[in-house]
């Protein structure tokens, strides 16, 4: 390797996914989002995999933080698109799990995201809100956004997702 470049590295670690899910399906999507805040649950892998927390969940919204670093760089030395993407499908999608009755679950119909600016490892913490826009029995509308700690939108979404009963 080239003495220009510094080698760095980042561990992950999880747990187990199966047994919260199994228990999510016994509680309301809010109660089940609070669980997860509350640490009575460990987070889903992919909140330790990209570096984000859910920290608040009310009926109808979802809010999570992600402190972004240099590891999330794409070639371009900017943070990669694809993160400010899966945040916000994940605050759209739990916000609509907020409101939704035990054993009911959903999935994403589509998602668009438009990409207000760059997002650097200076940014610090980014806060993303997803709000329900217009609840539903088989179809949820919602809507996110990703700011930064002085109020700066870095990325918006909408999307609609499909309610999955049984």
């Amino acid at each position: 390797m080239d003495a220009d470049f510094v080698e760095r590295s980042r561990t992950i670690t999880w747990e187990d996914p199966v047994p919260p899910l199994a228990a999510s399906r016994e509680l309301d999507g809010l109660s089940y989002l609070r669980a997860l805040i509350s640490g009575e649950y460990p987070p889903p892998p992919i909140s330790r995999l990209m570096g984000f927390e859910m920290v608040s969940a009310e009926p109808g919204e979802a809010v999570f933080e992600c402190e972004v670093g240099e590891y999330l760089y794409n070639p371009l030395g900017m943070v990669h698109g694809g993160l400010a993407c899966t945040l916000l499908d994940t605050v759209i999608g739990c916000a609509a799990h907020t409101t939704l009755p035990a054993g009911v679950g959903y999935t994403s119909i589509d998602l668009n995201v438009s990409y207000l600016r760059p997002i650097l490892a200076t940014a610090g913490l980014l806060r993303a809100r997803g709000r329900v826009v217009k609840g539903g029995q088989r179809v949820i509308f919602a809507s996110g956004e990703l700011t930064d700690a002085e109020g700066r939108v870095f990325a918006t979404a909408t999307g609609s997702l499909l309610v999955l009963r049984g």
